[in-house]
């Protein structure tokens, strides 16, 4: 397998419509070489049909594509050397792994020689080299998307396309196929473009995730950038779970303000260099339910907070709990439940707490 770097690509305002329908619009994204990039959202959000745009597969109605400057639009997907994984795995079922995997190299028209030593190292990389002759109804599932890994692979593409090639899979081979993926993308430092609308698999494999929603893109960044700091209620519920608190921006200075709900105040601090909001506007915040923690008598926080169980579920890490307030409605926390001498009972009266640090100012989606 070559070990060339990865290539970069260009989105710039790319469009897909429909009639009157805007499945794509307006999208500009950087994908930088040897970049593992995730587009993330829910159904309808236009994420397959940017990579079906990548691919070639659809033509955008706008704005153009361009892989390491060079505007690449107009090609046909065969004149794009993208390797692409689908969710199905597309196997032919009547030919082996190697000869799924050469089938790519005869194509193109390589010579017996130069297929069987690409094959070889192609299965050596995804580990398959045992299994060469079996049939793809002898492997399992994981076993198959492997295939169609190498596959797509064998031919050294300019970049890997995945479009939510996990998705079949049982949770426990799902996980531990993200951390292959994510490995195999460090062993042969090309491009990945992945979509998926699994937020955990985007956070644990992505170098980089865009967030799309309703043809739009939202935000990107960092995954841990993404979760700590969302920009919008949309990337707060979508990539994660949140409580979300409203209120009067009071006291407002560099360095943070006071949201005032009611009768109460909440402390909120901000990073060096972000500007508050204007004292007397409405403020939104997004604060993630493990930010918060269960205050024993005695003990104080930058936010306390008084409320009672009204349920709650044991999740073998810990526990989640929806807690009624009276100040704020209903809050949701999720506590450890190692070492911890918490014993959830509905109706059982808890004090909160938080840091001003964790909750995060949030702009409300535009209708």
């Amino acid at each position: 397998m070559s070990d060339a770097r990865g290539h970069a690509l260009s989105l710039r305002e790319v469009s897909k419509h429909y009639g009157s329908f805007a499945a794509v619009e307006r999208v500009s994204l950087e994908v930088g070489q040897g970049e593992f990039l995730t587009l993330l959202g829910p159904s309808g959000s236009g994420k397959t049909t940017i990579l079906m745009a990548v691919a070639g597969f659809v033509t955008p109605t706008a704005g153009s594509i361009l892989l390491d400057g060079a505007d690449i639009t107009p090609l046909p997907p065969e004149k794009r050397n993208f390797g692409m994984v689908f969710q199905g795995y597309a196997l032919f079922p009547h030919m082996t792994v190697v000869e799924n995997v050469a089938f790519p190299l005869r194509v193109r028209g390589l010579s017996r020689a130069d297929r069987d030593a690409k094959v070889r190292a192609a299965l050596d990389l995804v580990q398959l080299g045992q299994f060469a002759d079996r049939l793809p109804k002898q492997l399992s599932g994981g076993q198959q998307q492997r295939v169609a890994l190498a596959r797509a692979l064998v031919f050294d593409p300019n970049l890997l396309l995945l479009d939510e090639p996990l998705s079949a899979l049982d949770k426990k081979l799902r996980a531990e196929l993200q951390e292959e993926l994510k490995a195999l993308h460090r062993r042969v430092g090309r491009t990945f473009i992945n979509v998926t609308h699994d937020q955990e698999e985007a956070l644990s494999m992505s170098d980089r995730i865009a967030i799309l929603n309703h043809g739009k893109l939202i935000q990107h960044g960092a995954p841990g950038a993404l979760y700590e700091r969302p920009r919008t209620r949309f990337v707060a519920d979508f990539l994660g779970k949140s409580n979300f608190l409203d209120g009067t921006v009071r006291d407002s200075r560099p360095g943070g303000f006071a949201l005032e709900n009611g009768a109460s105040r909440l402390a909120v601090a901000l990073p060096d260099g972000e500007a508050p909001p204007a004292d007397g506007t409405r403020s939104l915040l997004s604060l993630r339910p493990e930010k918060i923690d269960l205050l024993p008598e005695g003990q104080s926080a930058d936010n306390v907070l008084e409320g009672r169980v009204v349920s709650w579920a044991y999740l073998g890490t810990g526990f989640s709990l929806r807690i009624a307030t009276e100040a704020l409605g209903e809050i949701r926390a999720n506590l450890p439940a190692w070492r911890s001498a918490f014993a959830p009972t509905e109706g059982l009266p808890v004090r909160l707490g938080w840091d001003a640090r964790a909750a995060v100012p949030v702009a409300e989606d535009a209708p």
